[in-house]
């Protein structure tokens, strides 16, 4: 049967939306009518063209009010009803929340009926949704996925925070060398002009000024400009890898990458494997959610090995970009018969240490800022201050 996006009315004119499976379009408004609902528009092949991604943090909030009630007693439709009809959440995420409501009255599965939202919902929930549904742990898997997104939100939150100051501060040095170069420096023009062999590092700061003065609008446009085609640049599958194979081999922040990109993968893994899913399935899963397309790329040998019967940790142990503290503690695992657990803890101790790590990287981008803006505004300073001092020199020596 094909799948039908539809928009509706009820005999009270309240508008209603969703998605319903139907043999032909006949059927389809013979279904609406049976449950007095009166079509204002379809479209077919459902809602794959949503493009919304739910973000984290509301990801979170949905996983938790799924799992709160349910645990309640409260059924899963009437669980749904409450949660799109909540005030606080946002328009655009209540219509999809709507269509996954209309779907499950009409039989699908929470999981599927989210799924066919596109990509609104990650595989990551669907595939724990879909695994809960089969064991009956619908509601312990959700809130469990609630800590799962919480983490992951608070993970995110942390890098954006911590990247305010030194955004800031990169305004600020470009700030001050656009003032240095297009105010004070051509300030001094008409007496170094007087003088005679000015310095190199004078004569590159008076030629740097004065194109900064002339093509002050082609340098701003030029440089957003060029942000823009690197950004296009890094969206290039091949550029992409390489560029993310490099940040690992970075001095000093290369190794805190792999922390961060470790956890987030050993939160996932454990995540999957708790809820039920084995191992050949969650690897697939969880390799997506690590961030980093070299990392990624290297899965699919890894898969296939333990497809093949090979243990995790030796499989894992062949991927360059994790630390080893995750292969030892899977290897420890597999040979304890406790690998749930293991998952768990080194899920918990990565989750800190990533955020450990995550503090000291800005712990050197901030000096590191710092000493550059040090060393352009220094420069500067001297290059303005050796021909006066040249001078006065001069005029020293001459009165002797």
């Amino acid at each position: 049967m094909a799948k039908y996006k539809f928009k509706a009315t009820d005999a009270s004119g309240k508008k209603v939306s969703g998605i319903m499976e139907a043999a032909t379009e006949e059927a389809l408004y013979e279904k609406l009518r049976q449950q007095n609902l009166y079509v204002l528009s379809f479209t077919l092949g459902g809602a794959k063209g949503n493009k919304k991604k739910i973000p984290t943090q509301v990801l979170a909030e949905f996983s938790r009010q799924i799992g709160t009630l349910l645990k309640a007693g409260v059924s899963l439709v009437r669980a749904l009803g409450i949660i799109s009809g909540d005030e606080l959440t946002k328009k655009k995420y209540k219509s999809i929340y709507n269509e996954v409501l209309t779907s499950v009255r009409q039989g699908t599965t929470l999981s599927d009926a989210m799924e066919d939202q596109g990509e609104a919902f990650p595989p990551l929930i669907i595939n724990m949704y879909r695994s809960a549904e089969a064991s009956g742990e619908l509601d312990k898997v959700a809130l469990r996925m609630a800590i799962h997104y919480e983490k992951e939100s608070r993970m995110k939150t942390k890098m954006k925070n911590a990247m305010i100051y030194p955004c800031i501060l990169g305004v600020l040095i470009v700030a001050v060398v656009m003032i240095l170069f297009v105010f004070v420096i051509p300030q001094f023009k008409e007496l170094f002009d007087t003088m005679g062999e000015l310095p190199w590092i004078t004569r590159l700061m008076m030629g740097i000024s004065s194109v900064v003065q002339r093509f002050w609008w082609v340098i701003i446009l030029g440089t957003a400009l060029l942000i823009y085609l690197i950004r296009i640049l890094f969206k290039v599958p091949e550029v992409k890898y390489q560029k993310d194979k490099l940040k690992l081999h970075l001095p000093l922040f290369g190794k805190l990458l792999k922390v961060v990109y470790t956890a987030r993968f050993a939160r996932t893994l454990s995540s999957l494997y708790s809820a039920g899913l084995p191992i050949t399935m969650s690897l697939p899963i969880a390799s997506t959610t690590i961030g980093n397309a070299y990392i990624e790329g290297q899965f699919e040998s890894v898969i296939a090995k333990v497809r093949g019967g090979a243990n995790l940790s030796t499989s894992l142990a062949e991927i360059n970009g994790f630390i080893g503290k995750l292969i030892s503690s899977i290897m420890v695992g597999e040979e304890t018969g406790s690998l749930d657990s293991m998952l768990d803890s080194i899920a918990n101790d990565l989750d800190y240490e990533s955020e450990m790590a995550i503090g000291r990287m800005m712990t050197f981008i901030e000096p590191v800022m710092i000493i550059i803006m040090a060393i352009i505004v220094g420069a500067i300073i001297i290059s303005v201050m050796l021909p006066l001092m040249g001078s006065y020199d001069a005029i020293g020596s001459m009165g002797m």
